[in-house]
């Protein structure tokens, strides 16, 4: 996710709400189970895996292993724990994504140069922040209660990142080596793409004030207006990707925009990421090796402007990120999730709406932008997010990469249109006319 694009693009930030995070006795179970989340993503990995910076929107795994752990040691230990002595006085700046205002980050582009620390001091660092931590996780201060929600928020968001970002490593080897054994099931046709009418009028967007967590850009809660529209039943699929390449929608500039057609020409773009054609037949590089293209799966690894043109040739149109949200709003948030196939799934039956919740992060036609009335977080902590809201696109519904429980109808994803690396995706819309 942006950090769901963070620093590649920081994925939403994260803001309590009123009342705090976790209760005390539940903080240090939490805390426990994400962090021995992180490390079973990275545990399929050689060393040499974890070094590897494939491209400058990625991380090399052990960046993140080091990351989310700078991340507790900097804004809690040292916020809170008199006298904390520090793992390694370096690892301030080396392990900072973007907060200017605690030191001075390390280059990005860079983060795959560092071939030391080494993956055994890195694993050292994170015990030793780990033990450190003990003593706060049952505090009953709101403010430390609070802070290690957000860590351990942000930490979730850097496990999509290390499932998209060692796809980004594996899928652009030569070997194309698997990550896992395969579990992606095959997908029987889906029936023809239908859509569902949502009525509009005035609506709320946003996080309610009664949410135990949320990212501050979804708020504040407030009304807008919204048309009446229709929403695609599910996401778009493979097979009707390829009917757009063969029709030459990549050759067309009519459908693109006018940054999007020059992005295809400069970087020769004429497929998904990680598809590829051989002697007619299109592959797919997936976490469990290369793979025929399953034409029933969903379109995945999408730029905003692949999307975007997809939907202006097929007649329709990307939906508003209002519109999304006012139509999964009552949408219980169940779905393909990283605790699955770690790829989109077959369409599920009985559903008015398939596939609002995970399988694909979906690209909406709203600009990354503060919503009315938005305050960040005070502090160092407020470049979490409200700094990056300029140029990007807003993504909504999650990934099977995103960690279970780590979602909201509310949840506002952002990427750069030309960003693809993610598990991103298309779900169409269109506009009903009135009288």
């Amino acid at each position: 996710m942006q950090e769901t694009g963070g620093a590649a693009a920081p994925v939403s930030a994260l803001r309590p709400a009123a009342g705090g995070g976790d209760a005390a006795g539940s903080a240090p179970l939490r805390y426990a189970d994400v962090r021995r989340r992180t490390e079973a993503l990275c545990a399929p990995l050689t060393v040499e895996d974890h070094g590897v910076q494939p491209f400058v929107e990625a991380s090399p795994p052990k960046w993140h292993l080091a990351h989310t752990t700078w991340f507790f040691e900097v804004f809690l230990l040292k916020a809170f724990v008199p006298g904390y002595v520090a793992f390694h006085s370096s690892f301030e700046d080396l392990f900072n994504s973007y907060y200017e205002g605690v030191g001075a980050p390390f280059p990005r582009p860079k983060r795959g140069t560092l071939s030391r620390p080494g993956l055994e001091e890195i694993r050292a660092y994170r015990a030793h922040v780990d033990a450190a931590m003990e003593g706060l996780l049952t505090s009953r201060d709101p403010k430390v209660a609070s802070r290690i929600t957000l860590g351990l928020h942000h930490e979730q968001q850097h496990q999509e990142l290390i499932v998209t970002d060692v796809k980004g490593s594996l899928g652009t080897n030569p070997l194309r080596p698997a990550y896992r054994t395969p579990t992606v099931a095959t997908a029987n046709t889906p029936a023809p793409l239908s859509f569902a009418d949502i009525p509009g009028g005035v609506v709320r967007v946003g996080a309610a004030a009664n949410v135990a967590f949320c990212f501050d850009n979804e708020r504040p809660r407030h009304k807008v207006w919204l048309d009446d529209f229709a929403l695609a039943a599910r996401l778009v699929t493979n097979a009707e990707y390829a009917d757009f390449i063969r029709a030459g929608g990549y050759a067309e500039p009519s459908l693109w925009l006018a940054d999007g057609w020059a992005w295809t020409q400069a970087n020769d773009v004429r497929a998904p990421m990680y598809w590829r054609r051989q002697d007619d037949e299109w592959f797919e590089y997936r976490l469990d090796g290369e793979q025929p293209l399953d034409p029933g799966l969903p379109v995945t690894h999408i730029s905003y402007f692949e999307a975007d043109a997809f939907a202006r040739w097929a007649d329709a149109r990307l939906p508003t990120e209002a519109e999304w949200e006012h139509a999964a709003a009552d949408t219980p948030i169940e779905g393909n999730f990283a605790d699955g196939a770690l790829h989109p799934g077959p369409v599920p039956g009985g559903k008015r709406l398939a596939q609002l919740f995970g399988d694909c992060w979906e690209w909406t036609a709203s600009a990354y932008a503060p919503y009315p009335g938005f305050r960040p977080l005070a502090g160092a902590l407020g470049e979490y997010n409200g700094k990056f809201m300029s140029g990007q696109q807003v993504l909504r519904g999650g990934s099977c990469a995103t960690p279970v429980g780590h979602l909201r109808a509310s949840y506002r994803n952002f990427f750069y249109p030309q960003d693809r690396w993610q598990f991103t995706g298309i779900r169409l819309a269109r506009t009903i006319a009135r009288g």
